[in-house]
């Protein structure tokens, strides 16, 4: 069983994004910063929980067909999208997400409050300000 929690930060004046991926497996951790597409939060937090699926599929390889996995976020929208496989503005971010999702057995989504996500935030918000101090 693999735990992934994503996160993603915006600066709404730059509409620069950023990401951070957390990975944990038999207690090890894999944690990831990544520049994003978005402009919006929103978009943002369902580009860096594709990402995250896609490392995460990268790392596991062909036992994607065997693996569960608990994906955590504090992204309402993102959470609430997926139990619906709806989202009437972000249709097409939802459903590049489910395939990502699609090669694991199992993927349960629990939202989780900014503070239990911490980790994701963390990394999300260094790769945000690396982008802003290189321009």
């Amino acid at each position: 069983m693999f735990s992934l929690y994503t996160d993603a930060a915006t600066q709404p004046q730059t509409g620069l994004s950023a990401g951070g991926i957390l990975i944990i497996h038999d207690h090890q951790q894999t944690q990831l910063k990544q520049l994003l597409t978005a402009t919006n939060n929103h978009a943002a937090e369902f580009e860096i929980a594709r990402l995250g699926f896609l490392k995460l599929a990268a790392l596991v390889g062909p036992a994607c067909a065997t693996t569960t996995v608990l994906f955590y976020t504090d992204s309402q929208i993102v959470n609430d999208s997926l139990t619906k496989h709806y989202a009437k503005h972000y249709q097409s971010l939802v459903d590049d997400l489910l395939a990502a999702q699609a090669p694991f057995q199992l993927v349960l989504t629990q939202w989780v409050p900014e503070k239990q996500n911490q980790g994701a935030h963390t990394l999300a918000n260094q790769a945000l300000h690396s982008a802003e101090d290189a321009k």
